[in-house]
C-alpha cells in the first residue's frame, strides 16, 4: 500500500470515455500550499482504429467475449502505459516526482440495473504499472457498486470540490458519449446524474454515414432538419423519466436502439437524423436540468462536447442562464474528466472517500479504486 506520508503531490489523471476515441493523460499537482490542484501537463493519444472496432463489440454481447475482452485489456493497458509515457516524454517530466497514476480504464459495460450489478472497465494495471514504473490506481467504480451505489457518475464529487461557490448557484455539465450534470448550490446536497446521450449517437451516426468520427462543430447536424416526432418517440424512452440516482452508457443508446425508432420512418433523411440526434440531447438536457434545477446562475460546459458550436447554441435557447465554458473559471474543459480521476486518486492514496452518495445512491461514502504497487 502507497505510504500516504509521500512527499510526492503529483497524479497523472488517465481518461477513456465513451466515445472510445482517445486517451487523455492530465498531470496534477496536489501541492496542499496551493489553494487547488494545478494542471501541469496534459496529452491526447488516439485509439486505433482496429483496437477501437474491438472496444465497439465488446459493449453489446457477442461470441468469444471472454477471449477477445482479455486481449483488449491487455492492449488497452499498453496503450494507456504509453500515454503516460508520451506525457513524460513531452514535457520532459521526473517520473521519479509522481505519486501514481489514477486509470479509470475503458468500460465496455455499465449494468447497474442487473440482478448483480456491475460496470466493467479495461486497461490492465498491472500492465500500466509494470510499463511506466509508476504505481497505478484503477477500478474506481465497483467498491461504489459494493455500497449498493451505481459506480456512476463520480466526477460530481471533483465538481464540488473545485467549482463550488458559495454565492452561486451552479450546474457543471460534461457532455462525452454519455452527458452528466452536477447541480452545486451552497448548503444543499449535491444532486448529479447521467441526462442520456451526449455525442455517442452523433459520433456514430456521422461515421456510419460519412465516415467521419465526429460532426465539426455541428455543421452536419445544423444543415439538416429535426424530425419532430422521431424526437418525441426517443424521448419517450424510459431512461429519461427514471428517478434519480440513474447512470447509463452505450449499452441504452446505440445504434441498434435509435434504428428501433426509425423503423417507423423509412424515408427520413440522414442529415435530418442527425439534426434531431442534437436537438436530442440538447433537449434531453435542457429536461433533466428544468426538473431538477428551477434556477441556477451559470451553467459551466466541459467536455467534447463544448466544441460543437451547434449544440452549444441549442442549449443555450432552451436555458435561462449563461452558458460557458469550465475555462471560464481556470481548467480547460478537455481535462476535466482526467483532472478528476488524478483527484480521485488522490484521495485513494491517502485513504479518503470518492463518492457522493447523494449522487451514485451508495449507502455510505467509501474509499474507491484498487492500487498496483510497482
Amino acid at each position: 500500500m502507497q505510504n500516504t506520508k509521500t512527499k510526492k503531490k503529483r497524479i497523472i489523471g488517465l481518461m477513456s470515455g465513451t466515445s472510445m476515441d482517445g486517451i487523455d493523460a492530465a498531470l496534477v499537482d496536489f501541492d496542499p500550499f496551493l489553494p487547488l490542484p494545478q494542471l501541469i501537463a496534459t496529452s491526447n493519444t488516439a485509439i486505433p482504429h482496429s483496437l477501437q472496432q474491438q472496444l465497439h463489440a465488446l459493449c453489446i454481447p457477442g461470441d468469444n467475449e471472454i477471449i477477445r475482452m482479455a486481449r483488449a485489456d491487455i492492449q488497452m493497458g499498453q496503450l494507456l502505459a504509453e500515454a503516460v509515457l508520451q506525457l513524460i516524454d513531452q514535457y520532459h517530466l521526473d517520473p521519479d516526482e509522481i505519486a501514481a497514476i489514477a486509470s479509470h480504464g475503458q468500460t465496455i459495460r455499465h449494468l447497474v440495473k442487473d440482478d448483480y450489478p456491475n460496470s466493467l472497465q479495461i486497461g490492465d494495471p498491472n500492465t500500466i504499472s509494470y510499463l511506466t514504473k509508476i504505481t497505478t490506481i484503477a477500478d474506481f467504480r465497483r467498491k461504489d457498486i459494493a455500497a449498493k451505489g451505481q459506480g456512476a457518475p463520480l466526477v460530481p464529487a471533483f465538481h464540488q470540490a473545485i467549482f463550488s461557490d458559495p454565492d452561486k448557484k451552479r450546474i457543471i455539465l460534461n457532455i462525452g458519449g454519455i452527458a452528466n450534470i452536477t447541480l452545486l448550490e451552497a448548503n444543499k446536497t449535491v444532486i448529479g446524474f447521467d441526462t442520456g446521450p451526449g455525442n455517442t449517437l452523433l459520433d456514430q451516426w456521422i461515421y456510419q454515414h460519412r465516415q467521419q468520427h465526429y460532426d465539426s462543430n455541428g455543421s452536419w447536424a445544423k444543415a439538416g432538419t429535426v424530425h419532430l416526432q422521431l424526437l418525441q418517440n426517443m424521448l419517450q424512452d424510459s431512461y429519461f423519466s427514471r428517478a434519480i440516482p440513474k447512470s447509463t452508457g452505450r449499452e441504452d443508446f446505440n445504434l441498434a436502439w435509435l434504428q428501433v425508432h426509425l423503423n417507423a420512418f423509412p424515408d427520413i433523411t440522414a442529415i435530418d437524423v442527425q439534426a434531431t440526434l442534437l436537438e436530442l440531447t440538447a433537449q434531453s438536457i435542457a429536461i433533466a436540468i428544468h426538473q431538477y434545477a428551477q434556477h441556477s446562475d451559470e451553467l459551466l460546459v466541459c467536455g467534447g462536447g463544448v466544441h460543437n458550436h451547434y449544440l452549444m447554441q441549442r442549449l443555450q435557447q432552451h436555458l435561462q442562464c449563461p452558458v460557458v465554458s469550465t475555462e471560464k473559471y481556470g481548467l480547460h474543459p478537455d481535462w476535466v474528466e482526467a483532472c478528476a480521476f488524478a483527484w480521485l486518486g488522490w484521495r485513494t492514496l491517502h485513504y479518503q472517500t470518492g463518492n457522493l452518495p447523494s449522487v451514485t445512491g451508495a449507502s455510505q461514502p467509501v474509499i474507491l479504486g484498487a492500487i498496483y504497487p510497482v
